[in-house]
């Protein structure tokens, strides 16, 4: 049956309203995640690190599964239960120790920037733009001007008066508000983290379901394909990770130990934590090591830096190559660009997430790449 000339012309123009109106609404909804990601980044970071940590955790109950054949639920419980006994038995043997280096560190490191200030400025360098002398800032802002007359103390035996009470009480009220609404926010992010993450770990074949289900049916082949490959390479990076970061801070403690560095636990530890961000964080942490070492003197202050050169070499050019040959292949200068674009855009969270995040997009391209050389190939 042929169809007339009219009905060929109307069907070509249902056929195009049909393709410019789906391609609007796709555009409008393309526009809309992207407005969603950007104003709620916080929360689509952190629901991201739930699913990094419920991949490693199915990472490490699949990793048991080869030596236990036992059924998930009871492999995934019985790696919670390690994870929790070493956290708990590094608290309590290292909690009180950790207590009074991070305390000692603390006034080291405020002591130390406020030696580099001084250096700086005996040398002509204006350092008004850093924040590095708070305790001195603050004592000339709080300290009352020539034309401020200055309230007479009150006598010995003398009440402080009720609007001196109020004040004072508000203000306690105030930072203790604040420092309770900080502890909630720290303490409830921490708790979605791990909830997220052993949701995921104990169903992962729900949610990879879930998301096949999303996509059109004629295009869930190359979908779960993605899925499964983007899986597979976060879960090899992250235990490659934890390696690293594990080698980093006992290396780091270790050395400085034996240097005499005090405080050397903690610095291991802020070592180690800070090598899961590539790069930006080994810089963080040679800084805070070498700040730290300059109160024992030059000679264990250039001993540090000659420590984290060390370590810096044994990560970039021997773990990191060795661990994670066959899960990412990220040229240096991109990841870095990429870790400084995250970290202005979203904060914190971008700069430590930048990794895993162009690996995922690197294993999407990569992928698109491959799929649309082979219909060439087959064709030449």
């Amino acid at each position: 049956m042929t169809m007339s000339k009219d009905e060929r012309t109307r069907t070509q123009a249902w056929d195009q309203a049909w393709a410019i109106t789906v391609g609007g609404i796709g555009v409008v909804l393309f526009t809309a995640l992207l407005a969603f990601t950007w104003y709620f980044a916080a929360t689509v970071l952190l629901i991201f690190t739930g699913m990094l940590l419920g991949l490693g955790l199915n990472a490490l109950t699949i990793a048991l599964g080869r030596r236990v054949p036992l059924p998930h639920a009871l492999r995934l419980a019985i790696v919670c239960t390690a994870l929790a006994l070493m956290l708990a038995g590094i608290a309590y043997l290292g909690g009180a120790t950790i207590a009074e280096q991070a305390s000692l560190l603390s006034k080291t490191l405020k002591s130390q920037l406020a030696n580099v200030r001084s250096f700086l400025d005996s040398h002509g360098i204006d350092t008004s733009f850093f924040d590095l002398g708070n305790t001195a800032s603050e004592s000339s802002v709080n300290a009352p001007s020539e034309a401020t007359p200055v309230p007479a103390a009150p006598s010995r035996g003398a009440l402080p008066g009720a609007g001196a009470l109020a004040s004072s009480g508000g203000a306690i009220v105030s930072q203790t508000f604040k420092l309770l609404l900080g502890t909630i926010h720290g303490v409830g992010n921490i708790f979605i983290v791990l909830f997220l993450g052993l949701a995921f770990a104990a169903q992962p074949a729900v949610y990879h379901d879930g998301l096949l289900f999303l996509a059109p049916a004629r295009h869930r082949t190359r979908v779960a394909l993605v899925i499964d490959r983007i899986a597979e390479t976060l879960e090899r990076w992250l235990i490659a990770q934890i390696i690293v970061m594990l080698a980093v801070g006992a290396v780091t403690w270790i050395g400085l130990a034996l240097i005499g560095i005090p405080g050397s636990f903690i610095l291991g530890i802020q070592a180690g934590l800070l090598a899961f961000i590539p790069t930006v964080g080994a810089i963080i942490a040679g800084v805070i090591v070498v700040l730290a070492s300059l109160a024992s003197g030059w000679i264990p202050a250039l001993s540090a830096f000659l420590l984290f050169m060390g370590v810096h070499a044994m990560e970039s050019y021997a773990l990191t190559p060795i661990l994670q040959r066959q899960a990412l292949d990220i040229p240096p200068a991109t990841l870095f660009a990429f870790q400084i674009l995250l970290g202005v855009v979203f904060g914190i969270w971008g700069l430590a997430l930048a990794l895993p995040l162009v690996a995922i997009a690197k294993v999407m391209i990569d992928h698109f790449k491959t799929y649309e050389e082979m219909p060439l190939a087959e064709a030449a």
